[in-house]
């Protein structure tokens, strides 16, 4: 791909494991300072540890914004600012139809997979307009654009999410923020592991060689970072689109 991100800081959410990880190594390869924000602060400084000088460890719980702010304020502090915002974490556990779904729990998926997309934008959204921009990718999902058995949290989160990308962009294009969100597609990670054993629906149903491995999902995000993806902005890339794929430089 060859896209350099020297002097550059990235910050990704749920970086403790899967896409998120993987991300984080990623960036770091193009030569971005990165900083590492998860529950786990075991995992993130694990990670951090294996990376080095260029990561740091942030524990945070997304869901929380006085924490999400705090988690931006120590990104700013240990790297000098923030470029890249990666809005990774998600959660789909408990998978349940409507009837059955246990409204707290029901609440805490949208905590994360909505309000922590929104967290994370808003405590970035001020450094970078004081920076003169930057570029803010979520991770999406095709359950955003339709209903999936025992996913009403998950769809409705992912729809959520998408819209919030196509504010961030009606709001803050012409003062240099490029919002853009990647739909993966299935990628081999934990989640698909609970999914499967949820039993529900036909994406549990998936054999485990369907699912594309997280480090494409990580290489198309620091794709997303170039000049390539102007055209996406305020919207979503599929990473099933093949000339998607080949423009990534994955086979």
């Amino acid at each position: 791909m060859g896209v350099d991100l020297g002097g550059k800081t990235v910050l990704i959410t749920g970086a403790s494991r899967g896409i998120g990880a993987e991300a984080a190594r990623a960036f770091a390869a193009a030569g971005a300072k990165v900083a590492l924000v998860a529950r786990s602060a075991e995992a993130v400084a694990d990670l951090a540890g294996e990376i080095g000088e260029q990561a740091v460890a942030i524990p945070c719980d997304i869901a929380r914004y006085w924490e999400m702010e705090q988690a931006v304020a120590k990104c700013v502090e240990a790297h000098g600012g923030l470029d890249v915002l990666v809005n990774n974490a998600g959660v789909i556990e408990p998978v349940a139809h409507m009837a059955d779904a246990d409204p707290a729990a029901w609440g805490e998926v949208i905590d994360i997979n909505l309000k922590g997309v929104f967290h994370g934008m808003r405590a970035a959204l001020p450094v970078m307009l004081d920076n003169g921009g930057g570029t803010v990718l979520t991770i999406g999902s095709g359950a955003a654009h339709g209903p999936v058995e025992a996913w009403s949290h998950y769809c409705s989160s992912k729809a959520g999410a998408l819209m919030l990308t196509r504010m961030l962009d009606k709001e803050y294009r012409d003062k240099g923020i490029r919002a853009l969100s990647l739909s993966p597609g299935t990628v081999a990670t934990q989640m698909q592991r609970e999914i499967k054993a949820s039993g529900i629906n036909p994406v549990s149903q998936l054999d485990w060689s369907d699912h594309i491995p997280p480090e494409w999902v990580a290489r198309a995000l620091v794709w997303m970072c170039s000049d390539a993806v102007d055209a996406y902005r305020g919207g979503e890339i599929s990473l099933r689109d093949e000339d998607v794929r080949k423009a990534v430089g994955l086979t």
